[in-house]
């Protein structure tokens, strides 16, 4: 399969928000489109697509940076296209995009529902890291 992998336009936005849909990769309360035009409008952050042959996005993945670390969000590949190196093509875009800005240290989050992907992850050499992740919903007062 040939693929042309590249930052996101706004035309690509309504392919992309299904892919990460049919990958099951949106929570209830991520909205994808808010999403992907947060990535795309800032200095720090992309969407970047595989675009097959026929013009059709295989893969993507969100890509972002703090100034030290990097994070890797929504990879996805068409579920036609698995197992095709879509998505390796999309973790090695990213980090090639991390590596530009100088970027030398790349982390994802993995889902408890989503642990199907781990040993993808460990095959492209990444590592699970014990850490304590804490989070606070900022609607809430306390």
């Amino acid at each position: 399969m040939s693929l042309t992998v590249k930052s996101a336009v706004a035309e690509h936005e309504q392919a992309v928000v299904a892919l990460w849909h049919a990958c099951d990769l949106v929570a209830s309360y991520n909205d994808p489109v808010a999403d992907f035009r947060f990535a795309k409008a800032g200095p720090c952050s992309d969407v970047l697509v595989a675009v097959d042959d026929a013009g059709e996005v295989a893969g993507s993945v969100m890509v972002g940076h703090d100034g030290h670390r990097g994070g890797l969000y929504y990879v996805a590949a068409r579920p036609t296209s698995r197992s095709k190196g879509v998505g390796r093509r999309m973790v090695q875009a990213a980090a090639n995009w991390l590596r530009q800005r100088g970027i030398v240290k790349v982390q994802l989050l993995v889902r408890e529902t989503n642990t199907k992907v781990v040993s993808f992850y460990e095959h492209l050499g990444f590592e699970v890291a014990p850490r304590v992740v804490m989070s606070r919903w900022l609607g809430k007062t306390s």
